[in-house]
Order: structure tokens, then sequence, then C-alpha cells
């Protein structure tokens, strides 16, 4: 009997039954090669909204890991990894946002380049808008997107939202740091698989649908009013200030320490600050 290629493809989900019933739809209907074995695991993060039922009722073979709904998408992914990990020692472990929708040959591409870089690369997909005129997620190369060109990209950091690391850089690099709450654990993901040398590549084609999320974030709106954009700033999914400078501070100590501060004054004045948050 031959001996396939493991692959734990891991997702956290909060209260967002049609756009996850999607995504693992889209998953499920990948064109794999005969010779991988898929396994999703998904952190039910305190859904209410019937969410777990229905993924159990339509995909009986997920392996569901409930929460209470305080871990937000960064402890989320490492409780799935961590859950995952535990269960085997699997070749491959995917990345998968539920508000992104997979094209068929989506992991295949990404088992391809991933087997050109010797299983010792991190592979990333990037997404585009539904319409189809806009890259929105994916690897990056300084602020923007790598060109979806027909061929690979070597970048320097990556969105979340489609990732696959091999089970040799996952002896490397470990599982996401669990300090963060929602966001910038991919980012950190990127800064430690630079420190240790391990290459990030991003795929030609783009591989999956996921619209992009608002331009301006509330805890800068100048229209919010402040002790709302205070509270906002502080919530896992907002900017926490300390969050911020755990990232940065790998990298650049002062510039950690401004941006620490700058956060702030940002919060109390979003009139003087770009559109962007």
């Amino acid at each position: 009997m031959d001996v396939k290629k493991t692959l734990a493809v891991l997702l956290t989900v909060h209260n967002r039954r049609e756009q996850t019933i999607a995504c693992l739809d889209n998953l499920y209907a990948q064109q794999l090669s005969t010779d991988v074995a898929m396994d999703v695991y998904l952190v039910d993060d305190g859904c209410t909204d019937g969410t777990a039922e229905e993924v159990l009722k339509r995909f009986q073979q997920i392996h569901i890991i409930p929460a209470d709904g305080t871990l937000y998408w960064n402890r989320g992914m490492h409780l799935a990894w961590e859950t995952a990990a535990r269960e085997q020692d699997y070749d491959y472990y995917m990345w998968l946002n539920d508000d992104t929708n997979l094209f068929a040959n989506a992991i295949n591409d990404l088992l391809v380049l991933c087997a050109v870089n010797s299983d010792k690369a991190i592979i990333v997909g990037a997404t585009k808008n539904v319409k189809g005129d806009k890259l929105t997620y994916g690897g990056r190369i300084g602020t923007q997107i790598a060109a979806c060109d027909g061929e690979p990209h070597e970048v320097e950091r990556f969105n979340g939202n489609i990732v696959l690391v091999p089970n040799p850089v996952y002896h490397i690099l470990g599982n996401l740091d669990n300090y963060y709450r929602h966001s910038k654990g991919d980012i950190d993901y990127g800064i430690r698989a630079r420190k240790h040398g391990v290459k990030m590549w991003q795929c030609g084609n783009v591989l999956g649908v996921c619209e992009a999320h608002a331009t301006i974030d509330d805890w800068c709106n100048p229209l919010v009013p402040f002790k709302r954009r205070w509270h906002l700033m502080h919530m896992p999914n907002g900017m926490p200030p300390h969050e911020v400078f755990h990232l940065e501070k790998q990298t650049n100590f002062i510039l950690a320490s401004f941006h620490f501060l700058s956060t702030y004054v940002h919060c109390l004045f979003p009139q003087f600050w770009p559109k962007r948050c």
C-alpha cells in the first residue's frame, strides 16, 4: 500500500456560518492528488450562530475543537495547530481563513511549489476580490502583494489566509506565537522565518477569493467617539499597542518604541493621520 503525504488544514471560526460553510465546500472540492491525505482541524471559538452544528452535519470527518470565544484568530490557529501536531506529525500544515474560498487546484499548486523548494520553504497563496480586479491578501514585497504573473515570487512576509508550512519548517519555527491574540501572528511568523533562513514563496497564480477588509478601522476613525476608539484599540482585533511593540522589537527596538507611542497618538488624533490605519 502506498504511503500518502499527510496534510492538516487549520481554521478558526467565530459566527460566520455561511462563510465557513462556503470555505469548507471549496476545501473539500479540491482536486487533490491521490497521494495526499487531508485532515481538517477547526476551532469553534464560541460560535453562537450554529456554525459547529452545521459543520458537523455536512462534514462529519472534521476535527472540531471547542473554545470559549476569547481566542480570536491567532490563538485559535495556535490551538488548531497544537491539536493537529499532537495527533500526528503531519507532512504539511496549511492555514486557511474561513472567509477565503479556494480555487479547485489551490492545494496542489501549493504542494508543487513546496516540492520545488524541497519542502524547506513556506508557500503562500494570493487571493483576489470577488470582482477579480484586485489582489487582496498574500505574500508581500515591501507593502505590496507580490504579482501573480504565472511565476512564483520570493516574498518578505505574508498574510495568513492561505499558507502552507511543510514539516521540516514546522520543526524549525514551531507554532504561531501565542502572545498575539488576533492579528500579527502571521507577520511574526515571517520575521521568525527570515531569522532562521527559511524562504517564503508565493505561488504564481491567484489561489482563491477573499474580500479585503474595510480600509479604515473604527479605533482610528475620527467619526467614532474617542471613548469607543480607545476601547476598540485595546481589543484583540483592534491595535493593542503592547502587541505592536512585541512584534516590531524583534527587528528594530527604536522603531517599535515609536510605533507603540504613535498608536496612542493615532487613536487620540485620528484626523491628522492618513485614512488607512
